[in-house]
């Protein structure tokens, strides 16, 4: 098989026809996220909505925008939860952006698209941008960062022309040694760019694994997942294909799309500030109501794997405004 771009070979193998995101159970049958991790992850994203609607002073409708959706997981949870007495009821548009069809079963209270729409409200992409493929350079012998080409069917891999535009490398990533690795982030900027500018009012919130230009790892970062394990990245539709996201180019995109106020924060940080509390309830409670006590127990385990600094708590968050006022996000996440 011909070799190809490691961007061109991820785009057909995670979306093309039959393609891993296309295709099968889903990417909850392969990888754990913050959304199945516990419902007080959606707990809390209904916790920042509600922040947002009041800073918004409660629009008519108000829009939560899953970009990346999955299976419609979290868009689930929320509609289970506006459903009851809330300052969002009736008011609350859900809408899931993902490329798969739309799944059996989901309520009909959300919406399913192909593109971004209009949003006046909440934007949330969770773990999308990891999967935006991107190419890999590498620094030859000679000293020239040159793109890498990849066997779709085995992964294997060798050293292709030289990167023809350096100009993102030479911002975000420069490559320093022969051996050197960099996953190319500008699609990324691009795909967050046209979300923040979907935005009419509101907040944009990436979540993701990522880096910034002090840490950037040398080797790069592009993995795979497949039921559950970390695997070797195969472009051939049979596993997940990701790298971790340059979070800090991603947000200079946001702002020249239109984004006014840029915090950057982890999800140990802004869950916490949503109201997740990893703590465990006391023990007297063990004796005066055992059920209770059981059930905050597994809600303090739930929690501290959301807020756990070596995993999903080490997730970077990204929040981007427009037309909000001066301060908000730190008040909300921080």
């Amino acid at each position: 098989m011909a070799l190809l771009p490691w961007r061109q070979a991820t785009e057909t193998a995670l979306y093309g026809p039959g393609g891993f995101f296309r295709a099968g159970a889903g990417p909850a049958a392969h990888f754990r996220t913050s959304v199945h991790a516990s419902p007080l992850f959606a707990a809390a994203v209904l916790e920042l909505l509600e922040r947002v609607d009041a800073a918004l002073g409660h629009p008519d409708p108000i829009d939560f925008v899953d970009v990346g959706a999955g299976r419609g997981e979290l868009l689930v949870a929320l509609a289970a939860a506006s459903a009851a007495p809330t300052g969002l009821a009736n008011r609350l548009r859900l809408t899931a952006v993902e490329c798969a069809t739309r799944p059996d079963g989901l309520p009909a209270a959300v919406s399913w698209a192909a593109e971004i729409p209009r949003v006046t409200g909440l934007l949330f992409a969770n773990e999308w941008l990891d999967n935006v493929p991107v190419d890999v350079a590498e620094v030859s012998p000679d000293g020239v960062a040159q793109l890498v080409l990849v066997d779709p069917a085995t992964g294997d891999e060798e050293l292709g022309p030289a990167i023809a535009d350096t100009s993102w490398l030479d911002r975000w990533w420069p490559l320093q040694v022969p051996g050197d690795r960099a996953e190319l982030g500008a699609p990324r900027d691009a795909a967050w760019a046209t979300a923040v500018s979907a935005l009419d009012r509101g907040v944009a919130v990436a979540v993701d694994y990522g880096h910034f230009a002090a840490q950037r790892p040398p080797g790069g970062t592009l993995t795979g997942f497949a039921a559950g394990r970390q695997v070797r990245p195969i472009p051939d539709g049979s596993c997940d294909v990701t790298a971790h996201v340059a979070i800090d180019a991603v947000g200079a995109a946001g702002e020249k799309a239109g984004a006014q106020a840029t915090l950057h924060t982890d999800q140990r940080t802004a869950l916490r500030a949503l109201g997740v509390d990893g703590g465990r309830p006391p023990r007297e409670l063990a004796s005066t109501d055992p059920a209770g006590y059981l059930r905050a127990l597994a809600a303090a385990g739930e929690a501290g794997e959301l807020l756990a600094p070596a995993g999903l708590g080490g997730f970077r968050w990204l929040a981007q405004t427009v037309d909000l006022p001066d301060g908000w996000l730190a008040g909300a996440l921080a």
